[in-house]
């Protein structure tokens, strides 16, 4: 078994140890919360030796490992300068998740930590996987944990939330399945770096383009299939928000970036107004629909799709500043996002509501999480020196060169998720105590600082040294960005 490999299941030792535990009758709630924890933090450590030992400079994939499988199919692993980064992010976070949900889970614990075990080998396998077969069945089969997630241990309307969640991104996956079996049978190869290289006929890659946007569309969300996301949000545990918003959204955005654009050039070409159309209207529009919310983390559920929008406009952008700044607005999204998820997780495992009319003055009680919300609401407004900072600039300058008046629409965003997050910020930490509850109510301890500590580290060292991503990044986006140049018949830009 290869490095890579041995990352992605090794939080499957956490799940074995667990249930022979239980199967032993020896294993409490307390027992199992330290072996989930240990096993995120094994694999946060495998997950550096693998940051550690790869090659910035080189565009290709390293580490690969290759094993038969069956007729076409092989067992392909493999990382290049786009995936190795979001295999950290996702090992980075999947203890501060563990952490997040220490105290605040109390029924069918074993089985709560099973789910985020398994979830997380699956979502580092998607970023692994060379093979197209492999890189489908990890791709859906994180559905199944994050589904039982928001069903078993949501809010009250769980239900509904984890079957329009299962639903959405089902129905799109099935015209991937669809695309995958016909590249196949077109190609005579399922290996990705293979049908990378691979010359399809125009009219069949613009089917095939379609068939992947339907599902990558729903899985970042795009605007208008974004809908099942602020449900989901609003339901789901707060470490399950982390997860969701901080990983599995950036899965789309990696789609793109794997599959639409290598693989499809002349039907991204020809589809990059669509999507610049999208991405402007979910940039505006969801920022005037989150500065309406009463729900703290349906306010934040909507930014999240208005920052995806600059995502999907840099991707298709189609030049190097663009690409690098939708990879770079992913990372720091990852961070952020799940860090203000927490924030909302600290007041409602308090006061037990999420509603903003229900908060105010919590300056005057909590000063240290009034300084870490404020931190965090900077990062998601994208100011200097602020990790949003940089992948909003980024984008909006590769944009920029695409189509100026998408960029100056974009911009606008940015003046609008000041509004909402500063509104935000404004009603739940300053003015007077008027909830007589809110007297009681206690700064953060010492786990919800650790939790918190090593975001707020995450956030300012990308946004003071941005090079950390851009190094490791940027040989593989130039070489990405000068295939689809040549493809498209265009000048490397």
């Amino acid at each position: 078994m290869g490095l890579l490999s041995l990352t992605t299941y090794s939080p499957l030792l956490g799940v074995a140890l667990i249930l022979l535990l239980k199967v032993l009758g020896k294993g409490s709630d307390t027992t199992a919360k330290w072996i989930a924890l240990g096993t995120t933090i094994l694999t946060l450590a495998l997950s550096i030796v693998v940051v550690a030992g790869f090659h910035p400079a080189d565009p290709g994939f390293q580490m690969v490992e290759t094993h038969r499988w069956f007729g076409v199919l092989n067992y392909r692993m493999g990382v290049d300068g786009i995936s190795v980064l979001f295999v950290l992010l996702t090992t980075f976070l999947l203890p501060l998740c563990i952490l997040g949900g220490w105290s605040v889970i109390k029924e069918r614990v074993s089985e709560y930590l099973i789910a985020f075990l398994v979830l997380e080998a699956l979502v580092v396998g998607v970023f692994c996987a060379l093979d197209l077969v492999l890189f489908y069945l990890f791709f859906e089969a994180q559905l199944i944990p994050m589904f039982l997630i928001i069903g078993i241990w949501g809010g009250k309307n769980r239900v509904y939330a984890a079957f329009k969640f299962f639903l959405y991104t089902l129905l799109g996956s099935v015209l991937m399945l669809a695309a995958v079996l016909a590249m196949i049978g077109i190609s005579g190869t399922s290996s990705i770096p293979d049908l990378m290289a691979y010359k399809f006929a125009p009219g069949v890659q613009t089917w095939l383009w379609l068939a992947f946007f339907a599902s990558f569309a729903v899985k970042m969300p795009m605007w208008p299939v974004h809908t099942w996301l602020p449900d989901a949000h609003v339901e789901a545990p707060t470490a399950g928000s982390v997860i969701l918003a901080g990983i599995l959204l950036k899965m789309g955005g990696y789609g793109f970036l794997r599959f639409s654009l290598p693989m499809f050039p002349n039907a991204s070409e020809m589809f990059a107004p669509l999507v610049f159309g999208l991405s402007a209207i979910a940039i505006v529009y969801t920022s005037l629909v989150a500065f309406r919310q009463t729900d703290m983390k349906k306010l934040i559920a909507y930014s999240s799709v208005a920052h995806m929008g600059f995502v999907t406009m840099g991707i298709f952008s189609g030049n190097a500043v663009g690409v690098q700044g939708a990879v770079f607005q992913m990372l720091s999204h990852g961070v952020i996002s799940g860090a203000l998820f927490l924030i909302v997780g600290v007041v409602y495992d308090r006061m037990h509501t999420r509603e903003i009319a229900a908060y105010g003055g919590l300056v005057n009680r909590m000063p240290w999480y009034a300084a870490v919300f404020m931190l965090f609401t900077m990062g998601n407004v994208g100011l200097p020196g602020t990790s949003g900072f940089v992948g909003e600039i980024l984008t909006l300058t590769g944009v920029y060169k695409a189509s100026t008046w998408t960029a100056l629409v974009a911009a606008s965003g940015v003046i609008l998720s000041a509004v909402y997050a500063l509104s935000l910020y404004r009603r739940v930490v300053f003015g007077e105590l008027v909830n007589p509850k809110l007297a009681a109510i206690t700064d953060l301890d010492t786990r919800e600082v650790l939790i918190f500590a090593p975001l707020i580290a995450g956030t300012l060292v990308l946004g003071l040294q941005p090079n950390l991503v851009l190094d490791a990044t940027s040989a593989s986006v130039d070489h990405l960005v000068a295939a689809y140049q040549v493809a498209i018949g265009g000048a490397v830009r």
